[in-house]
């Protein structure tokens, strides 16, 4: 008994240095179809943030069976920057190896801090927002709540989904289960919206789109959604803000 108790340190020795090497933020494998700005969204981290965490360069292309530390390396200096293949677009996933599973989810939870400067954020005045849907205004945002991380737009099934201001598709896809059939568009390198629970997709990713263009057909796709309806988020700097004080009044 006494030779088992004298592993002991040798044991805690070894966890240490894999906690260390992990950091506390825990890893996310990449999943066929995810992407960059997905994987940032789900966890509400900066795109920017998290390719600098895991050493990934400009278009950010990420492959099947990649492993995303999900915060910063535990010593001061992170992983060598490889350059991204030609092919694969503006931060897609290349289909290499098995489908995975996500390790960690951190449930979309910015630091207050940056939730609070994202705050303050004064809309962006070369970027024209407009409303990305007609209907009822049913769920508004709630700074902190990870459900109410955006806007509720009812309608019916069908209703056109349109670009709320020019940008690029970055996502296009269902991985995200709470969002259902989900776009993400990125209009800027600071700024993304988000068009949930569509009943069809209809642009791809990488498809440039313009502000008003129908890029989905409302619907309720998505875990635990009761009633057709457009779920909108816009984020700055990867934090969640109210796409009220961007949108026009109506």
């Amino acid at each position: 008994m006494r030779k088992t108790g004298a592993w002991r340190p040798v044991a805690v020795l070894v966890v240490a240095t894999w906690l260390a090497a992990c950091g506390s933020f825990g890893t996310h494998l990449v999943r066929k179809g995810e992407t960059l700005y997905s994987i940032s969204w789900r966890y509400g981290l900066d795109y920017r943030t998290l390719a600098r965490w895991n050493g990934i360069s400009p278009p950010y292309v990420i492959h099947e069976g990649q492993r995303l530390r999900l915060g910063p390396p535990a010593t001061g200096k992170g992983p060598e920057v490889i350059p991204a293949p030609a092919s694969g677009g503006d931060g897609t996933s290349s289909r290499r190896s098995p489908s995975s599973s996500s390790s960690a989810d951190r449930g979309n939870q910015a630091p207050a801090a940056r939730r609070e400067q994202a705050q303050r954020h004064a809309p962006p005045r070369h970027l024209r927002w407009r409303w990305p849907a007609r209907g009822r205004l049913v769920g508004r945002f709630v700074a902190g709540d990870t459900r109410r991380k955006g806007i509720d737009i009812a309608g019916r099934a069908g209703d056109p989904v349109r670009a709320a201001a020019d940008g690029r598709v970055v996502y296009s896809g269902s991985g995200i289960p709470r969002y259902g059939n989900l776009l993400i568009v990125k209009h800027n390198a600071r700024y993304l919206s988000a068009y949930a629970h569509n009943r069809r997709l209809l642009v791809k990713e990488g498809e440039v789109v313009k502000a008003g263009q129908a890029i989905a057909e409302m619907g309720r796709t998505g875990t635990g959604i009761e009633q057709v309806m457009l779920h909108f988020e816009i984020r700055a700097d990867g934090v969640p803000v109210d796409p009220l004080r961007y949108l026009p009044r109506r």
